[in-house]
């Protein structure tokens, strides 16, 4: 006996309906999620950090998922807008630009928000660029914003989302 004729004897005749839907469902999910792949994700908690005088609007990646999105498929960033990537804890992180289409600059930034080290990143491009020593957050600015306004290694950016720890 195979398993094809096993399968009318152990479930009734209204299961095939359910498992059907369920496998419907199921396709419908992957469809969703490849869907969603190539479209920008816009809509992130925000937060308000400070470089000085300038105020930045930024996105916050704080999940796996978001932190692995992060800026992948926009066309375009306004310059007071960025991506702070939070992490639970403190490790050297690296980033790349894999579906990122425009040049970024990567901020590696210590719990108080001091930057640890700049790094400006190519679109389309898997080279890695990590942080020089462990760090919690990592912000993501239009290529060239920091260097415009001789922000460098040292600069401490001010913001509620620095000096918290973790739940």
């Amino acid at each position: 006996m195979n398993r094809l004729t096993f399968l009318p004897r152990i479930l009734p005749a209204r299961s095939y309906s359910f498992l059907t839907k369920c496998f419907g469902l199921l396709i419908c999910l992957g469809c969703s999620s490849s869907f969603a792949q190539g479209t920008p994700q816009m809509g992130l908690e925000r937060a308000q950090l400070m470089a000085g005088m300038h105020r930045l609007d930024v996105q916050l990646a704080q999940t796996q998922e978001q932190r692995q999105i992060g800026l992948m498929w926009r066309k375009d960033m306004p310059q007071h807008e960025g991506m702070l990537f939070v992490f639970d804890q403190a490790s050297t992180q690296c980033f790349w630009m894999r579906n990122t289409l425009i040049p970024l600059t990567a901020a590696f930034l210590e719990d108080d928000g001091t930057i640890v080290n700049l790094a400006d990143m190519k679109p389309l491009n898997d080279d890695s660029h990590c942080s020089t020593k462990p760090v919690r957050f990592v912000l993501e600015m239009n290529q060239g914003w920091f260097a415009k306004r001789q922000i460098k290694p040292g600069f401490k950016m001010g913001g509620s989302v620095f000096g918290k720890r973790p739940n």
